[in-house]
């Protein structure tokens, strides 16, 4: 049997590494061949790199076979191999899918010849022990008396017993008053989701339109950071920069993963953590991420796109500030942003993405319509 091994969402000193450990081990795995990523049965996924999290998802939707090469010690991935990497490391992980195959043996230790001990006197044996006398044993105690048998009058029996009407509520003080639940939205008509699904696991974005949640809530993912969550108000509590909840953005979120907080809970965890922020940046991060440097689903590849009104640009992304300044000229095709920008195409591409989900670009090439992924991660 053969198999086939590509490699996707990595830099290419790290390609060039695991290039370099495959051919090591390529004689002694004959049943493996590296091909081109569409034509791979298992992909290997830089997990640690920005892209990585995004090509997972995307080769596990489309049924690919993953091996998630990361330095955590766990992964979602169907295989492990570990950072940092070998030959030896990468020839176990292929053995354990191809059934074990051979992997490269480790160098064997130098045979370290012991020195002879040096012939010593045998020494005088020591005097016997003086055995001492054993302790004079204490004399057992009588044993206890046994206690004296209560004897009481006999008694009617009882009747039989009554189930005692259970008490009435008590009503919680007014300022103990529960906290609101997180509700799902009703699905709105047409061709959008039923609430139905909408409850089981979908994507992180997808709790973040407009609309999907009301109430407010906690949530966190592994280490990731905390995110504190109005959803009525569309605001958020939680670290300044985006790049850390990347990870978020991976992995289906149920409704039972948001904590819901009650006024109380929600002032204590809230006011040492600075200003709110609008849930549409969260909103423009996911779009940001979702493509990975390809257009979405429902927009045209050579139409015009144009910011309808000047976004939020991030610091943590120093190209979209030439970005954005390109597309507020006016409508014009993503090769003319990166030539104007002077910007690579998957950023400008990715950026497109980003402010369409959030209402801050729009496409001149269907009519200024976004439809499919767009729509849902813009919530319309």
């Amino acid at each position: 049997m053969s198999f086939t091994l590509g490699l996707t969402g990595m830099d290419q000193a790290t390609e060039s590494a695991l290039k370099a450990a495959f051919n090591e081990v390529a004689g002694r795995i004959r049943e493996w061949s590296m091909v081109a990523e569409n034509d791979a049965d298992y992909i290997i996924v830089d997990m640690d790199s920005m892209y990585g999290p995004m090509s997972w998802l995307r080769l596990h939707a489309a049924g690919k076979q993953v091996i998630a090469l990361t330095s955590a010690s766990r992964t979602q991935a169907d295989f492990l191999l570990p950072r940092p990497f070998d030959a030896r490391q990468l020839g176990a992980v292929l053995g354990e899918i191809g059934g074990g195959i051979a992997e490269i043996p480790p160098a064997p230790a130098p045979v370290v010849v012991p020195a002879p001990e040096p012939v010593r006197a045998p020494e005088p044996a020591p005097p016997p022990a003086i055995a001492a006398p054993p302790p004079a044993q204490a004399p057992a105690p009588p044993p206890p008396a046994p206690p004296p048998v209560a004897i009481t009058a006999s008694a009617p029996p009882a009747p039989p017993a009554v189930a005692a009407a259970p008490p009435a509520p008590v009503a919680p003080p007014a300022s103990a008053a529960p906290p609101a639940p997180i509700a799902v939205a009703p699905a709105a008509a047409g061709p959008e989701e039923p609430a139905a699904q909408a409850v089981r696991s979908t994507a992180f974005s997808h709790w973040l339109r407009p609309g999907a949640l009301t109430g407010r809530a906690r949530y966190q993912s592994g280490k990731g950071p905390e995110l504190f969550i109005d959803f009525a108000q569309r605001r958020y509590f939680g670290p300044a920069t985006l790049k850390p909840l990347a990870e978020y953005f991976v992995a289906n979120v149920g409704l039972r993963d948001f904590e819901q907080l009650d006024d109380r809970a929600w002032q204590t965890a809230t006011a040492s953590l600075g200003e709110a922020q609008a849930l549409a940046r969260l909103q423009w991060f996911g779009g940001l991420l979702a493509g990975e440097g390809k257009l979405l689903p429902g927009s045209d590849p050579d139409g015009r796109f144009v910011l309808s009104k000047w976004p939020q640009t991030e610091r943590e992304y120093p190209r979209h500030f030439r970005i954005a300044t390109a597309m507020m000229k006016g409508p014009s095709t993503i090769a003319e942003i990166t030539a104007a920008s002077s910007v690579p195409a998957a950023d400008v591409i990715d950026f497109i993405n980003a402010n369409l989900a959030t209402g801050f670009a729009e496409s001149s090439g269907d009519g200024g319509k976004s439809g499919g992924l767009l729509d849902r991660l813009r919530g319309r």
